[in-house]
């Protein structure tokens, strides 16, 4: 039985690999400037990120059972089956909201299989993840047997981030006024990462960007697995391209990374995390 494949906007895949991957994507909304935006271009992001710096606000909104069934619906009345890989309910009420869609057509179309997984990932972490999958159901993967494996795969599915800009994290309650006060004076930079739960945790420190960076590669180098270091690994940055082309580079020095696929951190992260955010994602051993 055909199906497709559902995501939502905070996965941050590009527009060449959402038609590559063969998608179909539901988006939040940015709230910027007076408007809404459900589908920033990237003109729209780098103004969004340079608002950021100059002090203006933008908040974004999830997803709604209304939003997935405008996307669900159209699928389902072809005669096709549903997944979906939805953005982390430890950060939103996107998946929430898609479980919500997916019981109310259900009763409507009762043939038709809607399967929703919780991918507890976010920004090009949850779109690596669905990359992955669309090549597994371009192999001929049924869907009972990919949601299964997004399922199992999932937890391993590594998020790794440091932030430039300590002051956004406070604002966003990650970490006190004082620790981001002390810390930009001492150019203290976190790093991060994207627990279990789906929540977005500060595991560490160290002093300067360029180390910040460089603790992102040896994370991939202590978790990854090099199979799929040697493949396919997602970055994404807050409108700082140089600082994802270095890790980039160390990346392919380091294990021979065949593609490295660099996009924007989208809005729903970048609002919270800041401009220069940049953050490596990868398969490995756990997360």
């Amino acid at each position: 039985m055909a199906y497709q494949i559902l995501t939502d906007s905070s996965a941050d895949l590009t527009a060449r690999e959402i038609t590559d991957a063969g998608v179909q994507i539901v988006p939040l909304v940015l709230h910027f400037r007076g408007q809404e935006l459900r589908n920033p271009g990237e003109a729209e992001i780098r103004a969004f990120y340079a608002a950021l710096r100059a002090g203006e606000p933008a908040t974004t909104s999830a997803a709604n059972p209304e939003d997935w069934a405008a996307v669900m619906e159209p699928v389902l009345q072809a005669g096709e089956d549903v997944l979906v890989l939805a953005f982390s309910s430890g950060l939103s009420t996107t998946c929430q909201s898609a479980r919500i869609a997916a019981g109310d057509l259900q009763e409507t179309y009762p043939d038709r299989k809607i399967l929703v997984s919780d991918t507890l990932c976010a920004s090009r972490g949850q779109g690596l993840l669905v990359w992955y999958a669309a090549r597994k159901r371009q192999e001929g993967m049924d869907i009972d047997t990919l949601y299964a494996w997004a399922e199992e795969t999932k937890l391993r599915l590594c998020h790794w981030f440091t932030v430039d800009d300590l002051m956004f994290l406070k604002r966003g309650g990650r970490i006190s006024a004082t620790t981001a006060v002390v810390g930009s004076m001492l150019n203290i930079k976190p790093v991060l990462h994207v627990d279990d739960e789906g929540h977005l945790i500060n595991v560490g420190k160290v002093r300067g960007r360029k180390a910040s960076l460089d603790a992102l590669v040896r994370k991939a180098e202590e978790l990854g697995d090099p199979e799929s270091l040697a493949d396919t690994v997602f970055l994404c940055h807050g409108d700082c391209v140089e600082d994802a082309e270095y890790v980039a580079a160390r990346m392919k020095e380091k294990f021979g990374t065949r593609t490295i696929s660099i996009g924007y951190t989208g809005a729903v992260i970048g609002a919270h995390s800041g401009p220069g955010t940049l953050a490596l994602f990868f398969l490995g051993k756990h997360r």
